[in-house]
């Protein structure tokens, strides 16, 4: 194993001080914890936290900030945060309106983060939350039950956050969230493994001319394994499916983000937003707001996945369009 870290029982620790420092103009560590918050003046209105494992950079630390989340709280690298860490995000978030959760459907966030929201509200402080379950390509798979939050866990963050600082209230936010996440579906593919600092070599191996169709971003199985194959034909796949569970139809407007797993260079992933481009544009559908990069990575691995947000309500493409101050956007 190459790595430019320290002692990795260390990583997170180390990359928390490292980021705080780089961006102190924008975030500072909350002492004593994992969290990352924003600097910007309380002004009463409700607060955004999100989080869970690292290993995901630059989520989702690298979305907080003005417009975004108020905090971040991150576990140790592919493991849930604690509920204790969680509730210091929540009471650094809280600015007397409420506090909403963006949680990945994964079983020990659930259960972690749902202990906090028990233990913040005995403080005296209301949260609400929302479970993100947007990857389509298993129904069931390790650490969850049901679909997993994957990367379209960044347009959540975008929408919401863009409502708390418009001053919508804890209510209106746990509805609009609820429609939102129903809206939002991904799919992945992965060419190698990601390498877990501490273990020290890849959580999965695929052979030189190998992919994997549904990889999840812990390297969890996905549905099917296949020789390597152009980029059109990865794209074509991606995009059928995805355009299959909305039953899309011509002229039906969506959201565009492809999100690089880690290791995938940037003209790789444009060679495939082209290839997506002309799919989409055959089966008529219309592509009203796109984003390209590293949002949601799973530290090393290689590979990539595509998310597309149906727009059922055009407030939705104002926030995505709605400028904002983090790290990462």
């Amino acid at each position: 194993m190459k790595k430019i870290i320290n002692d990795p029982t260390a990583v997170v620790d180390e990359m928390l001080a490292g980021l705080s420092y780089m961006h102190d103009q924008l975030v500072y560590r909350v002492d004593g914890t994992d969290v990352i918050a924003r600097r910007l003046p309380k002004t009463g209105k409700v607060g955004l936290v999100s989080g869970g494992g690292s290993g995901h950079e630059p989520s989702h630390a690298g979305f907080v900030g003005d417009g975004m989340l108020s905090a971040a709280v991150c576990g140790a690298v592919f493991t849930s945060p604690t509920p204790d860490q969680v509730l210091a995000a929540i009471k650094e978030a809280d600015e007397g309106a409420g506090v909403f959760l963006i949680i990945k459907n994964y079983s020990g966030d659930i259960m972690n983060f749902e202990m906090a929201q028990d233990m913040a509200e005995m403080e005296g402080i209301e949260v609400a939350s929302v479970v993100v379950d947007d990857d389509i390509a298993v129904e069931d798979s390790l650490y969850t039950q049901g679909r997993r939050g994957v990367a379209g866990t960044i347009f959540v963050h975008k929408i919401l956050g863009n409502a708390a600082r418009a001053g919508k209230s804890l209510a209106e936010i746990k509805e609009l969230a609820d429609r939102l996440v129903a809206q939002i579906h991904t799919v992945g593919l992965a060419l190698s493994g990601a390498t877990v600092p501490e273990v020290g070599k890849p959580g999965f191996e695929l052979s030189d001319d190998e992919i994997e169709f549904g990889i999840g971003i812990h390297g969890e199985p996905g549905y099917r394994k296949e020789k390597m194959q152009p980029s059109h034909e990865l794209a074509k796949e991606l995009t059928e499916k995805l355009l299959s569970s909305f039953e899309a139809k011509a002229g039906e407007h969506f959201a565009l983000l492809i999100n690089g797993m880690g290791a995938t260079p940037l003209m790789e992933q444009y060679v495939f937003a082209n290839d997506v481009a002309s799919l989409l544009k055959e089966a008529g559908v219309e592509v009203l707001y796109k984003k390209l990069g590293n949002y949601m990575t799973s530290i090393d691995m290689a590979g990539l996945s595509l998310t597309l947000l149906k727009l059922t309500d055009e407030e939705w493409l104002d926030a995505l369009n709605s400028p904002v101050t983090t790290v990462a956007w």
